[in-house]
């Protein structure tokens, strides 16, 4: 039973901990474009990929499917879910389950216009988005929010592109600069990230993980202590099944005043996600025995509050 691992980039550890899981019963490979991403050679084996825009590129990824007889596959960058998820049914036609949530989810997490849509419907808090200058002011001038607001791309992740605006007339000139640009309200309290797995089998949420973020690093944490709330815990898991969301997945909070607000959903694994794992969270584990057919037990919280995670850097030496 092997293990297949897509755009590994500097994913070491999620490799590392696949491997651990999958030592007595498979091999683990790994995929991405650069012969550079350090992660491709902590895999039992690698290959070097076209990019995901490449019109062959599914092709490719199911032509190693097939030679190296995978069982199971995910994908550890945001762009790359939906087209797994779109493709799932040419993945199970070779017995390959793809571990994630479906097309619609998968893009409505990363298109903001659409989670805001769904959350607001929903009856969830979150932060105010406006899709135009015009929305933006009328929100302004009635209350409704007020400076600073985040300028942002509506398809984005990891903070790329993101700016702090203070006025009206900054948010003019970014907005003209690029189309594609929102304006969400500034949401001023404690960030918390959330590491959810959902069985593949019992759709029930069965592992929680959550954790205050210290620092902040290019859009993910760089330091990060453990927490729980039993009131968050079911504020997760009433979101995630209302939803629909399936595998693997990574939820940005916000705690204000006591309430808290989704932010954003990533339907993969997060990158302080070894936090939870070396806190006890083995959300590889809980892939392998959905592969095996053995359905997950509910653990929520199944970790010590108090536990501090601090990230640094480290080198990778080969020849070329």
């Amino acid at each position: 039973m092997n293990f297949l691992l897509l755009s590994v980039g500097t994913r070491n550890k999620v490799v590392q901990y696949f491997r651990k899981a999958f030592n007595k019963v498979g091999d683990v490979i790994a995929t991405d474009a650069s012969p550079l991403a350090p992660a491709l050679y902590e895999a039992d084996r690698h290959y070097v990929v076209p990019r995901i825009t490449d019109a062959g590129y599914i092709d490719k990824i199911l032509d190693i499917c097939k030679v190296e007889k995978i069982s199971g596959v995910l994908s550890l960058i945001d762009p790359e879910l939906s087209l797994l998820a779109e493709n799932k049914e040419k993945f199970a036609q070779i017995g390959v389950t793809v571990i994630g949530s479906s097309y619609e989810l998968c893009e409505m997490s990363l298109d903001k216009r659409l989670m805001f849509k769904w959350l607001s419907e929903h009856g969830y808090n979150c932060a105010k988005t406006y899709t135009d200058l015009k929305s933006l002011s009328s929100a302004v001038a009635e209350g409704e929010v007020s400076f600073p607001v985040f300028v942002k791309p509506a398809r984005g992740s990891a903070s790329i592109a993101i700016s702090k605006a203070y006025d009206t007339q900054t948010v003019e000139l970014l907005m003209n600069h690029d189309k594609d640009l929102i304006a969400q309200e500034f949401l001023n309290g404690q960030e918390i990230g959330a590491d959810v797995y959902i069985d593949l089998i019992s759709h029930e949420v069965v592992s929680i993980f959550t954790k205050k973020k210290l620092v902040m690093r290019a859009g993910e944490t760089d330091k990060a202590v453990s927490f729980k709330d039993e009131k968050l815990f079911c504020l997760i898991e009433r979101f995630v099944k209302e939803a629909g969301f399936t595998g693997q997945i990574d939820i940005d909070i916000f705690e204000i005043d006591g309430e808290y607000y989704i932010s954003e959903v990533n339907p993969r694994f997060g990158g302080g996600y070894p936090h939870a794992y070396e806190c006890g969270c083995d959300h590889m584990n809980l892939i392998l025995n959905n592969l095996q057919g053995i359905a997950n037990e509910k653990n929520i919280g199944a970790y010590s509050e108090g536990i501090c995670m601090m990230k640094y850097n480290e080198v990778m030496i080969s020849e070329k």
